[in-house]
Protein backbone atom coordinates (compact mmCIF):
# COMPACT_ATOMS: atom_id res chain seq x y z
CA UNK A 1 0.00 0.00 0.00
CA UNK A 2 1.53 3.34 -1.23
CA UNK A 3 1.25 6.52 1.36
CA UNK A 4 0.31 9.31 -0.92
CA UNK A 5 0.18 13.22 0.50
CA UNK A 6 -2.06 15.68 -1.44
CA UNK A 7 -0.97 19.23 -1.09
CA UNK A 8 -3.78 21.23 -1.92
CA UNK A 9 -4.22 24.83 -2.76
CA UNK A 10 -7.36 24.65 -1.87
CA UNK A 11 -10.07 22.46 -0.16
CA UNK A 12 -11.55 20.34 -2.73
CA UNK A 13 -14.88 21.48 -3.22
CA UNK A 14 -16.66 19.28 -6.39
CA UNK A 15 -19.99 21.00 -6.73
CA UNK A 16 -18.30 24.67 -7.13
CA UNK A 17 -15.60 24.07 -10.26
CA UNK A 18 -14.34 21.20 -12.39
CA UNK A 19 -10.70 22.04 -10.60
CA UNK A 20 -12.72 20.59 -7.56
CA UNK A 21 -13.94 17.28 -9.41
CA UNK A 22 -10.78 16.55 -10.61
CA UNK A 23 -9.32 17.18 -7.25
CA UNK A 24 -12.17 15.01 -5.50
CA UNK A 25 -11.78 12.18 -8.32
CA UNK A 26 -7.47 12.00 -7.64
CA UNK A 27 -7.86 11.42 -4.46
CA UNK A 28 -10.85 8.56 -5.43
CA UNK A 29 -8.74 7.01 -8.09
CA UNK A 30 -6.33 6.68 -5.07
CA UNK A 31 -8.54 5.81 -2.48
CA UNK A 32 -9.92 2.52 -4.65
CA UNK A 33 -6.46 1.83 -5.60
CA UNK A 34 -5.80 0.88 -1.59
CA UNK A 35 -3.61 3.83 -1.48
CA UNK A 36 -3.40 5.67 2.06
CA UNK A 37 -4.18 9.29 0.63
CA UNK A 38 -3.68 11.91 3.67
CA UNK A 39 -4.43 15.92 2.70
CA UNK A 40 -2.45 19.13 3.63
CA UNK A 41 -3.73 22.52 2.83
CA UNK A 42 -3.00 25.94 3.80
CA UNK A 43 -6.01 27.41 2.59
CA UNK A 44 -8.83 28.75 5.02
CA UNK A 45 -11.88 26.49 5.59
CA UNK A 46 -14.32 26.16 3.28
CA UNK A 47 -18.28 25.37 3.76
CA UNK A 48 -18.70 23.72 0.58
CA UNK A 49 -15.80 21.23 0.50
CA UNK A 50 -15.87 17.65 0.05
CA UNK A 51 -16.44 15.74 3.19
CA UNK A 52 -13.06 14.21 2.78
CA UNK A 53 -13.16 12.27 6.16
CA UNK A 54 -16.00 10.47 5.27
CA UNK A 55 -14.07 9.17 2.49
CA UNK A 56 -11.32 7.57 4.79
CA UNK A 57 -8.76 10.59 3.94
CA UNK A 58 -7.50 12.43 7.16
CA UNK A 59 -6.51 15.82 6.57
CA UNK A 60 -4.31 18.54 8.03
CA UNK A 61 -4.02 22.24 8.01
CA UNK A 62 -0.52 23.13 7.68
CA UNK A 63 1.49 26.77 7.85
CA UNK A 64 2.85 28.60 4.98
CA UNK A 65 6.53 29.80 5.28
CA UNK A 66 6.94 27.35 8.80
CA UNK A 67 9.09 24.33 8.95
CA UNK A 68 6.57 22.63 10.94
CA UNK A 69 5.35 21.23 7.39
CA UNK A 70 8.86 20.01 7.36
CA UNK A 71 8.44 18.06 10.40
CA UNK A 72 4.10 16.71 9.72
CA UNK A 73 5.68 15.52 6.31
CA UNK A 74 8.84 13.27 7.37
CA UNK A 75 6.44 11.88 10.21
CA UNK A 76 4.07 11.07 7.19
CA UNK A 77 6.74 9.65 5.18
CA UNK A 78 4.97 9.76 1.99
CA UNK A 79 5.53 7.59 -1.15
CA UNK A 80 3.89 10.27 -3.46
CA UNK A 81 3.71 13.92 -3.40
CA UNK A 82 1.13 15.47 -5.38
CA UNK A 83 0.85 19.54 -5.50
CA UNK A 84 -1.98 20.96 -6.13
CA UNK A 85 -1.08 23.76 -9.20
CA UNK A 86 2.38 25.13 -9.57
CA UNK A 87 1.94 27.74 -6.60
CA UNK A 88 1.84 24.49 -3.98
CA UNK A 89 4.76 23.19 -6.16
CA UNK A 90 6.91 26.63 -5.86
CA UNK A 91 5.69 27.19 -1.67
CA UNK A 92 6.09 23.01 -0.76
CA UNK A 93 8.59 21.30 -3.27
CA UNK A 94 11.77 21.64 -1.49
CA UNK A 95 10.46 20.99 1.75
CA UNK A 96 9.28 17.98 0.28
CA UNK A 97 12.54 16.86 -1.44
CA UNK A 98 14.68 17.24 1.44
CA UNK A 99 12.21 15.37 4.12
CA UNK A 100 11.42 12.85 1.61
CA UNK A 101 14.37 12.84 -1.16
CA UNK A 102 12.65 9.24 -2.26
CA UNK A 103 9.38 10.04 -2.41
CA UNK A 104 7.34 10.26 -6.03
CA UNK A 105 6.39 14.38 -6.63
CA UNK A 106 3.63 14.76 -9.25
CA UNK A 107 1.96 18.28 -10.09
CA UNK A 108 -1.60 18.31 -10.76
CA UNK A 109 -2.08 21.41 -13.16
CA UNK A 110 -5.83 21.74 -13.56
CA UNK A 111 -5.20 23.91 -16.16
CA UNK A 112 -2.20 25.58 -17.50
CA UNK A 113 -2.61 29.10 -15.37
CA UNK A 114 0.15 30.95 -17.38
CA UNK A 115 -2.06 30.16 -20.63
CA UNK A 116 -5.22 31.32 -19.45
CA UNK A 117 -3.50 34.64 -17.83
CA UNK A 118 -1.92 34.93 -20.97
CA UNK A 119 -5.36 35.04 -22.92
CA UNK A 120 -7.04 37.42 -20.36
CA UNK A 121 -4.05 39.85 -21.07
CA UNK A 122 -4.49 39.33 -24.89
CA UNK A 123 -8.50 39.88 -24.48
CA UNK A 124 -7.84 43.16 -22.46
CA UNK A 125 -5.48 44.60 -24.84
CA UNK A 126 -6.50 43.25 -28.68
CA UNK A 127 -9.51 41.35 -27.25
CA UNK A 128 -8.19 38.53 -28.97
CA UNK A 129 -7.19 35.56 -27.05
CA UNK A 130 -5.35 34.09 -29.55
CA UNK A 131 -2.86 36.73 -29.35
CA UNK A 132 -1.69 35.57 -26.39
CA UNK A 133 2.16 35.85 -25.53
CA UNK A 134 3.55 32.32 -24.28
CA UNK A 135 7.10 33.69 -22.82
CA UNK A 136 5.39 35.58 -20.02
CA UNK A 137 7.25 35.17 -16.43
CA UNK A 138 4.74 33.13 -15.56
CA UNK A 139 5.11 30.71 -17.72
CA UNK A 140 8.48 30.72 -17.25
CA UNK A 141 7.26 29.95 -13.10
CA UNK A 142 4.70 26.84 -14.47
CA UNK A 143 7.03 25.17 -16.82
CA UNK A 144 9.89 25.18 -14.46
CA UNK A 145 7.47 24.01 -12.01
CA UNK A 146 6.68 21.15 -14.31
CA UNK A 147 10.22 20.72 -15.28
CA UNK A 148 11.07 20.12 -11.44
CA UNK A 149 8.01 17.16 -10.93
CA UNK A 150 8.86 14.18 -11.68
CA UNK A 151 5.08 13.70 -13.47
CA UNK A 152 2.51 16.41 -14.41
CA UNK A 153 -0.83 15.50 -15.05
CA UNK A 154 -2.43 17.39 -18.02
CA UNK A 155 -6.07 18.16 -18.73
CA UNK A 156 -6.38 18.94 -22.06
CA UNK A 157 -4.82 17.30 -24.63
CA UNK A 158 -4.47 20.57 -26.26
CA UNK A 159 -2.34 21.56 -23.41
CA UNK A 160 0.00 18.56 -23.67
CA UNK A 161 0.44 19.41 -27.25
CA UNK A 162 1.59 23.42 -26.11
CA UNK A 163 3.86 21.63 -23.23
CA UNK A 164 5.48 19.20 -25.52
CA UNK A 165 6.02 21.25 -28.77
CA UNK A 166 5.98 25.02 -28.05
CA UNK A 167 8.05 24.48 -24.43
CA UNK A 168 9.94 21.31 -25.09
CA UNK A 169 9.06 19.10 -22.21
CA UNK A 170 9.90 15.67 -22.30
CA UNK A 171 6.85 13.04 -22.74
CA UNK A 172 8.14 11.36 -19.98
CA UNK A 173 7.28 13.95 -17.80
CA UNK A 174 3.71 14.55 -18.15
CA UNK A 175 0.34 12.14 -18.47
CA UNK A 176 -2.94 12.86 -19.63
CA UNK A 177 -5.69 13.14 -16.79
CA UNK A 178 -9.15 14.03 -18.61
CA UNK A 179 -11.57 14.75 -16.38
CA UNK A 180 -13.81 12.36 -15.16
CA UNK A 181 -17.41 12.56 -16.67
CA UNK A 182 -20.37 10.82 -15.41
CA UNK A 183 -22.74 8.87 -17.50
CA UNK A 184 -25.81 10.61 -19.45
CA UNK A 185 -28.36 11.24 -16.99
CA UNK A 186 -31.02 8.66 -16.33
CA UNK A 187 -33.76 11.72 -16.55
CA UNK A 188 -34.13 12.96 -20.17
CA UNK A 189 -36.27 16.02 -20.43
CA UNK A 190 -37.68 16.26 -23.76
CA UNK A 191 -38.25 19.87 -25.90
CA UNK A 192 -41.54 20.63 -24.90
CA UNK A 193 -40.98 20.83 -20.86
CA UNK A 194 -37.47 22.65 -20.81
CA UNK A 195 -37.14 26.59 -20.44
CA UNK A 196 -35.04 29.37 -20.40
CA UNK A 197 -31.47 29.51 -20.73
CA UNK A 198 -28.85 29.18 -18.25
CA UNK A 199 -24.82 29.80 -17.82
CA UNK A 200 -23.01 28.56 -14.55
CA UNK A 201 -19.74 29.06 -13.63
CA UNK A 202 -17.85 29.81 -10.05
CA UNK A 203 -17.72 33.65 -9.62
CA UNK A 204 -14.09 33.65 -8.21
CA UNK A 205 -13.38 32.43 -11.63
CA UNK A 206 -11.83 35.94 -13.89
CA UNK A 207 -13.05 33.68 -17.14
CA UNK A 208 -16.55 32.80 -16.28
CA UNK A 209 -17.19 36.48 -14.34
CA UNK A 210 -16.06 37.98 -17.59
CA UNK A 211 -18.44 35.63 -19.48
CA UNK A 212 -21.20 36.64 -17.41
CA UNK A 213 -20.69 40.85 -17.91
CA UNK A 214 -20.49 39.85 -21.92
CA UNK A 215 -23.89 38.36 -21.29
CA UNK A 216 -24.98 41.01 -19.19
CA UNK A 217 -23.61 43.87 -21.31
CA UNK A 218 -24.31 43.06 -24.77
CA UNK A 219 -25.35 39.28 -25.29
CA UNK A 220 -28.81 39.25 -23.78
CA UNK A 221 -30.04 41.82 -24.52
CA UNK A 222 -30.03 41.46 -28.00
CA UNK A 223 -31.53 37.47 -27.41
CA UNK A 224 -34.20 38.74 -24.94
CA UNK A 225 -35.46 40.77 -27.26
CA UNK A 226 -35.84 38.49 -30.19
CA UNK A 227 -37.20 35.53 -27.42
CA UNK A 228 -39.48 38.51 -24.89
CA UNK A 229 -40.23 35.59 -22.44
CA UNK A 230 -37.17 33.57 -21.98
CA UNK A 231 -35.30 34.21 -18.85
CA UNK A 232 -31.46 33.44 -18.19
CA UNK A 233 -30.67 32.23 -15.10
CA UNK A 234 -26.94 32.57 -13.97
CA UNK A 235 -25.35 29.90 -10.91
CA UNK A 236 -22.17 29.89 -9.63
CA UNK A 237 -20.27 29.66 -6.26
CA UNK A 238 -19.57 32.86 -4.18
CA UNK A 239 -21.33 35.40 -6.17
CA UNK A 240 -19.85 38.63 -4.98
CA UNK A 241 -21.94 41.93 -4.57
CA UNK A 242 -21.33 42.76 -8.16
CA UNK A 243 -22.89 40.11 -9.45
CA UNK A 244 -26.07 39.76 -7.55
CA UNK A 245 -26.63 43.69 -8.07
CA UNK A 246 -26.75 42.70 -12.15
CA UNK A 247 -29.82 40.65 -11.20
CA UNK A 248 -33.04 42.30 -12.50
CA UNK A 249 -36.19 40.57 -13.12
CA UNK A 250 -37.69 42.53 -16.26
CA UNK A 251 -35.01 41.39 -17.60
CA UNK A 252 -35.35 38.22 -17.44
CA UNK A 253 -31.88 38.33 -15.92
CA UNK A 254 -32.08 36.39 -12.99
CA UNK A 255 -28.84 35.58 -10.93
CA UNK A 256 -29.38 32.40 -8.74
CA UNK A 257 -26.07 31.72 -7.06
CA UNK A 258 -25.08 28.82 -6.00
CA UNK A 259 -26.52 25.77 -7.64
CA UNK A 260 -27.21 22.54 -5.24
CA UNK A 261 -27.67 20.31 -7.57
CA UNK A 262 -26.33 21.20 -11.53
CA UNK A 263 -27.87 18.37 -12.79
CA UNK A 264 -31.24 19.80 -12.33
CA UNK A 265 -30.21 22.84 -13.23
CA UNK A 266 -28.88 22.13 -16.77
CA UNK A 267 -31.65 18.97 -17.32
CA UNK A 268 -34.45 21.45 -17.22
CA UNK A 269 -32.87 23.91 -19.31
CA UNK A 270 -33.38 24.53 -23.49
CA UNK A 271 -29.47 25.48 -23.38
CA UNK A 272 -26.60 26.26 -22.03
CA UNK A 273 -24.88 29.27 -22.90
CA UNK A 274 -21.12 30.03 -21.54
CA UNK A 275 -19.22 32.89 -24.11
CA UNK A 276 -15.48 32.33 -22.45
CA UNK A 277 -13.32 34.66 -23.98
CA UNK A 278 -10.20 33.25 -22.57
CA UNK A 279 -9.64 30.07 -20.49
CA UNK A 280 -8.30 27.34 -20.10
CA UNK A 281 -7.95 23.25 -19.34
CA UNK A 282 -11.72 21.48 -20.01
CA UNK A 283 -14.98 23.39 -19.11
CA UNK A 284 -16.58 21.22 -16.78
CA UNK A 285 -19.67 22.96 -17.76
CA UNK A 286 -19.78 21.72 -20.91
CA UNK A 287 -19.89 18.67 -20.17
CA UNK A 288 -22.08 18.32 -18.01
CA UNK A 289 -24.52 20.27 -20.28
CA UNK A 290 -23.49 17.16 -22.52
CA UNK A 291 -24.33 14.19 -19.67
CA UNK A 292 -28.02 16.00 -19.72
CA UNK A 293 -28.63 16.13 -23.15
CA UNK A 294 -28.26 19.95 -23.28
CA UNK A 295 -27.37 22.19 -26.16
CA UNK A 296 -24.69 24.63 -25.08
CA UNK A 297 -23.49 28.05 -27.22
CA UNK A 298 -20.05 28.70 -26.34
CA UNK A 299 -16.66 29.97 -28.38
CA UNK A 300 -13.55 27.83 -29.48
CA UNK A 301 -12.11 28.64 -25.91
CA UNK A 302 -14.83 26.98 -24.33
CA UNK A 303 -14.34 24.06 -26.67
CA UNK A 304 -11.31 23.39 -26.45
CA UNK A 305 -9.82 20.60 -24.92
CA UNK A 306 -13.16 18.70 -25.74
CA UNK A 307 -12.92 18.91 -29.12
CA UNK A 308 -9.33 19.14 -31.43
CA UNK A 309 -8.55 23.16 -31.33
CA UNK A 310 -8.14 22.93 -34.55
CA UNK A 311 -11.86 22.15 -35.24
CA UNK A 312 -13.13 24.50 -32.42
CA UNK A 313 -11.42 27.70 -33.78
CA UNK A 314 -12.67 27.09 -37.11
CA UNK A 315 -16.16 26.27 -36.19
CA UNK A 316 -16.96 23.50 -38.07
CA UNK A 317 -21.29 23.06 -38.32
CA UNK A 318 -21.19 19.88 -39.28
CA UNK A 319 -17.58 18.39 -38.84
CA UNK A 320 -18.64 14.97 -37.81
CA UNK A 321 -17.93 13.32 -35.51
CA UNK A 322 -16.84 16.70 -34.06
CA UNK A 323 -20.08 18.52 -34.97
CA UNK A 324 -20.72 21.08 -31.64
CA UNK A 325 -24.73 20.08 -30.05
CA UNK A 326 -25.51 23.98 -30.34
CA UNK A 327 -22.91 26.27 -31.72
CA UNK A 328 -19.32 27.52 -31.60
CA UNK A 329 -19.32 31.62 -31.84
CA UNK A 330 -16.54 33.83 -31.87
CA UNK A 331 -15.03 35.62 -29.07
CA UNK A 332 -15.10 38.87 -30.84
CA UNK A 333 -18.36 39.97 -29.22
CA UNK A 334 -17.64 43.56 -29.75
CA UNK A 335 -19.20 43.59 -33.01
CA UNK A 336 -22.68 43.15 -33.59
CA UNK A 337 -22.42 40.68 -36.53
CA UNK A 338 -20.98 38.37 -33.61
CA UNK A 339 -24.20 39.16 -31.33
CA UNK A 340 -26.23 38.71 -34.36
CA UNK A 341 -24.78 34.83 -34.55
CA UNK A 342 -25.26 34.36 -30.62
CA UNK A 343 -28.87 35.46 -31.41
CA UNK A 344 -29.74 33.68 -34.31
CA UNK A 345 -28.53 30.33 -32.62
CA UNK A 346 -29.85 31.18 -29.25
CA UNK A 347 -33.65 31.87 -31.33
CA UNK A 348 -33.15 28.26 -33.21
CA UNK A 349 -32.53 25.89 -30.48
CA UNK A 350 -35.16 27.87 -28.00
CA UNK A 351 -37.89 27.70 -30.80
CA UNK A 352 -37.17 24.97 -33.43
CA UNK A 353 -38.14 21.40 -32.02
CA UNK A 354 -36.00 19.82 -34.73
CA UNK A 355 -32.89 22.12 -34.52
CA UNK A 356 -32.92 21.34 -31.00
CA UNK A 357 -33.29 17.29 -30.71
CA UNK A 358 -30.55 17.36 -33.25
CA UNK A 359 -28.18 19.15 -30.99
CA UNK A 360 -29.44 17.42 -27.82
CA UNK A 361 -28.47 13.68 -29.59
CA UNK A 362 -25.07 15.17 -30.87
CA UNK A 363 -24.31 16.16 -26.89
CA UNK A 364 -23.95 12.23 -26.06
CA UNK A 365 -22.36 11.34 -29.31
CA UNK A 366 -19.52 14.30 -28.80
CA UNK A 367 -19.38 12.88 -24.82
CA UNK A 368 -18.99 9.61 -25.83
CA UNK A 369 -16.16 10.08 -28.24
CA UNK A 370 -14.84 12.59 -25.38
CA UNK A 371 -15.05 9.77 -22.77
CA UNK A 372 -13.52 7.28 -25.55
CA UNK A 373 -10.39 8.89 -25.57
CA UNK A 374 -8.47 8.02 -22.67
CA UNK A 375 -4.61 7.94 -21.86
CA UNK A 376 -2.98 4.15 -23.21
CA UNK A 377 -1.77 4.13 -19.35
CA UNK A 378 -4.08 3.97 -16.55
CA UNK A 379 -2.42 7.30 -13.67
CA UNK A 380 -2.10 4.38 -11.04
CA UNK A 381 -0.48 1.51 -13.18
CA UNK A 382 1.81 4.89 -14.33
CA UNK A 383 2.23 5.92 -10.37
CA UNK A 384 3.32 2.60 -9.42
CA UNK A 385 5.68 1.83 -12.40
CA UNK A 386 7.12 5.30 -11.72
CA UNK A 387 7.75 4.55 -7.38
CA UNK A 388 9.86 1.43 -8.23
CA UNK A 389 12.28 2.84 -11.05
CA UNK A 390 12.06 6.68 -9.94
CA UNK A 391 16.23 6.64 -9.76
CA UNK A 392 16.07 5.61 -13.31
CA UNK A 393 13.35 7.70 -14.21
CA UNK A 394 15.01 11.11 -12.76
CA UNK A 395 18.09 10.02 -14.38
CA UNK A 396 16.61 10.81 -17.64
CA UNK A 397 15.22 14.11 -16.61
CA UNK A 398 18.16 16.66 -17.53
CA UNK A 399 16.57 19.73 -17.33
CA UNK A 400 14.79 18.48 -14.00
CA UNK A 401 18.42 18.11 -12.14
CA UNK A 402 20.00 21.36 -13.68
CA UNK A 403 16.24 23.20 -12.21
CA UNK A 404 16.83 21.68 -9.18
CA UNK A 405 20.58 22.39 -9.07
CA UNK A 406 19.95 26.26 -9.26
CA UNK A 407 16.35 27.11 -8.82
CA UNK A 408 14.42 27.92 -6.28
CA UNK A 409 16.40 29.48 -3.99
CA UNK A 410 14.79 32.66 -3.65
CA UNK A 411 11.65 31.10 -2.72
CA UNK A 412 13.46 29.17 -0.48
CA UNK A 413 15.37 31.37 1.02
CA UNK A 414 12.37 34.39 1.10
CA UNK A 415 10.30 31.41 3.05
CA UNK A 416 12.71 31.13 5.69
CA UNK A 417 13.43 34.74 6.33
CA UNK A 418 9.44 35.32 6.88
CA UNK A 419 9.62 31.70 9.43
CA UNK A 420 12.82 33.74 11.14
CA UNK A 421 10.69 36.91 10.86
CA UNK A 422 7.36 35.44 12.44
CA UNK A 423 9.04 34.35 15.58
Amino acid sequence: MLNVAVIGYVWPEPNSSAAGQNMLSLITRCLDANFNVTFLTAATDSEHKADLEALGVQAHSVALNCSSFNTLIAQLNPDVVIFDRYMTEEQFSWRVKESCPEALRILNTEDLHSLRQARHDAVKKTGDAKQAQLSSELAQREIASILRSDLTLVISKQEMALLTEHYGVPAAQLHYHPLVVGNTTTIQVPFEQRANFVHIGNFRHAPNWDAVLQLKQSLWPAIKKALPHAELHIYGAYPPKKATQLHNDKQGFLVKGWAVDVESVMVNAKALIAPLRFGAGVKGKLLDAMRCFTPSITTWVGAEGIVPTKVAKDDPSNDAPYSWPGAICSTDIAKPEVVNNYVEHAVALYTDKEVWESASHQAECLLNEFKAHQPQFELITKILNLTQSLESHRATLFMQSLLWHQTLTASKYMSQWIEAKNK
